[in-house]
């Protein structure tokens, strides 16, 4: 059956032409340059081509940034003006050409900035929509997304992937007691705490409430429970310090080879959690760690 929304099918190519370096964008927009310069020689003075010139700037500018496009409207307008030398075509005023191209320049330039601008709102919309407003971390949509990428990755590379779901025991206590700014304020802690302890290339999120979730990129069963109970530890100290009465229930799940879709990936993670909250909170459930797959505890 013909699909309703078929320009979903469009998306992975999109993706694919994002992901080609600068570099290749840069080289290709100038070479088409060039060439509808050259075509423009050929072609004489009676076809107008300025409208094509768009087309490369808008893939320098959109693909490479800013300064690609200002660099691809000025070999624009030198690429005309070379043509139009080229044709000796008479003009009453040797100055006419110059201030033709200089005209254009202005025109591509100024189609340069409006579109830098529109992708600069674009991506801030983006990030926004994939953003947890309270703590700066990603959100539950981003989680999703970033992980369907990364186990598409494990897939082919053939390397471990842990995901972690991390729920504050007694949260309630601090909204109920000290108000909801100090569980704003403590929300925010937590998130910036599990960021400053885990890499770069691993992600933190804010799944709704009180509920984190991490994706820890190229990390097997051994290294995930050393960077929980360290981030369980953590976490502890800043409750104390902060007289927050709250702990911390952690389910942890390794997989060396990962399932099909990103909801079984935290299905999983969430169960050793809620094994965690229900044996009595304040601890980490970790999968695989005792004999015939029960899973283990940290208290």
């Amino acid at each position: 059956m013909t699909s309703r929304f078929p320009h979903k099918k469009m998306l992975p190519f999109f993706k694919r032409l994002e992901a080609l370096p600068k570099p290749a964008w840069i080289a290709l927009s100038g070479f088409l340059t060039i060439l509808i310069g050259f075509i423009r020689y050929l072609t004489g003075p009676d076809l107008a081509l300025s409208l094509f010139f768009l087309f490369p700037i808008f893939a320098a500018t959109w693909f490479a940034g800013c300064w690609a496009g200002v660099l691809m409207s000025f070999i624009s307008a030198l690429s005309w003006l070379a043509a139009d030398i080229l044709l000796l075509t008479p003009f009453k005023q040797p100055y006419l050409p110059i201030l033709n191209e200089t005209f254009r320049l202005i025109v591509f330039l100024i189609v340069t900035f409006m579109l830098t601008g529109f992708r600069r709102a674009l991506n801030r919309q983006k990030d926004l929509a994939m953003t947890d407003y309270l703590t700066g971390v990603a959100n539950r949509r981003a989680f999703i997304e970033f992980a369907s990428i990364e186990l598409s990755r494990a897939r082919r590379y053939e390397y471990p992937l842990s995901v972690v779901s991390l729920d504050l025991d007694n949260f309630k206590y601090v909204n109920d007691h000290f108000g909801h700014s100090a569980g704003d304020r403590l929300l925010q802690i937590v998130a910036d705490t599990l960021k400053r302890n885990t890499r770069v290339i691993d992600l933190t999120a804010r799944l709704g409430g009180d509920e984190f979730m991490l994706l820890l990129t190229r990390t097997g069963h051994h290294d995930a429970r050393g960077i929980v109970e360290k981030l369980r530890h953590e976490i502890l100290d800043v409750m104390r310090n902060n007289h927050w009465p709250v702990t911390v229930s952690i389910g942890v799940v390794t997989f060396t080879v990962v399932p099909d879709n990103v909801d079984v990936l935290m299905q999983k993670a969430d169960a050793l959690m809620y094994a965690a909250k229900a044996d009595g909170k304040n601890q980490i459930k970790l999968d695989g760690a005792l004999p015939h797959g029960e899973p283990a505890e940290v208290s």
